[in-house]
């Protein structure tokens, strides 16, 4: 006799409807071995203070710092995220208040933050956070060009690469953080285009990719952190700006949505340096969060339609088909959030501006199990 066991349910040849369901479950997961049941969301603890355009870093502890952003003004505060409690407590403030910044975990697990826009316009200004002593300093030294709306990627020497952004208008300079030394120094070359709102992908041979942007149409390039220089590399089959770009376990780049609410989405091979089309989106979207989940998904949650308001609605992008599918919504219609995948491979999503104004609520995605029948025994009983 075949039985499937999932706990005390035993359910043999006279297994009825809920053994029906089984037995179609694992018919399912023979047929698509992708198939996985939706994930779900669930309310956490709120943020002390409602924010948008700030950063969320995971740091070594497994607390994620929230830093920055907007409401009313320029936001100096910061709170940490504790995921055993799902409480937010705050730490001392940064000195200088800014959104549309970079924050960046170094390998000394300390936290560097630098650009952005604040009070007196756009910012060259840094700095650090330690988690030790939960406090900022500014001992980093400052940008060799203010820049807000930019990107900043770890490099596997330790070096921070800033790239891009705007002054007012885009930027094609790039820069270097040295952690040892605590200063800035500029590439050897600048971005072959100008451009901000674009990504950053640290490529597994050590290079990065910048994709799209404004002003940058089509275009991507690669930096080369031996040789500090730019090259381009292969164009995008569309345009794409306030996307997300995301690095898959197979060492391609997913790059999904664009301005407008574009639902376009397409995949860099970093061998033949090339773009191809993947599947679209169910729904277009930009300025919405995307996150590599640990069974290889990536979760694109949240956006802007360009027509409509904030959308809270969220997908999932499986590599292998090369599909997108709905998940569950969120609790909450959002915009220039974050979201952290969190050790316990939730995610966590937090702030932006929402339906009704700026938002201090946070939540949490559960991605879902595999086909049900993977979690079910199947045992032989001659």
């Amino acid at each position: 006799m075949v039985r499937l066991k999932k706990g005390p349910l035993t359910v043999g040849r006279d297994y009825g409807l809920t053994g029906a369901l089984v037995l179609a479950a694992l018919i399912l997961s023979l047929a698509w071995p992708g198939a996985a049941l939706a994930g779900g969301w669930s309310p956490t603890g709120s943020l002390n203070q409602a924010r948008y355009a700030h950063t969320a870093t995971l740091l070594n502890n497994g607390q994620v710092l929230v830093a920055g952003g907007y409401r009313y003004g320029y936001l100096t505060s910061s709170e940490l995220y504790h995921p055993v409690s799902k409480i937010w407590s705050v730490p001392n403030s940064l000195n200088t208040g800014r959104d549309y910044h970079t924050a960046t975990l170094l390998p000394d697990g300390q936290v560097l933050v630098a650009g952005g826009m604040g009070d007196s316009g756009y910012l060259a200004s840094s700095e650090l956070y330690d988690p030790a002593l939960g406090t900022w300093s500014t001992t980093t030294g400052s940008l060799g060009q203010a820049r807000s709306s930019h990107t900043a990627t770890l490099l596997n020497n330790g070096q921070v690469l800033v790239a891009g952004g705007s002054d007012g208008s885009p930027l094609a300079s790039s820069e270097l953080y040295d952690p040892v030394l605590k200063t800035w120094s500029p590439t050897t070359g600048s971005l072959t285009n100008a451009r901000y709102n674009h990504t950053a992908t640290l490529l597994n041979d050590g290079t990065v990719l910048v994709a799209g942007g404004m002003s940058a149409g089509f275009s991507s390039e690669l930096y080369d952190p031996v040789l500090k220089t730019w090259s381009a590399t292969g164009s995008l089959k569309t345009t794409h700006a306030y996307h997300r770009a995301t690095l898959l376990p197979n060492g391609q780049v997913l790059a999904a949505g664009s301005l407008g609410g574009a639902a376009s989405s397409e995949l860099y091979n970093p061998v033949s340096k090339t773009w191809s089309a993947t599947g679209s989106l169910t729904t277009g979207r930009y300025t919405h969060t995307a996150t590599l989940l640990p069974n290889g998904q990536v979760l694109a949650a949240g956006g802007y339609t360009g027509s409509a308001p904030p959308l809270a609605s969220a997908e999932l992008y499986r590599p292998a088909p090369g599909t997108w599918s709905t998940t569950d919504h969120m609790a909450a219609a959002r915009w220039w959030h974050t979201a952290t995948l969190l050790p316990n491979g939730k995610v966590l999503v937090a702030g932006g501006s929402g339906a009704s104004g700026i938002l201090d609520s946070a939540e949490l995605y559960t991605p879902g199990e595999s086909t049900p029948a993977v979690n079910f025994l199947l045992l032989l009983d001659q």
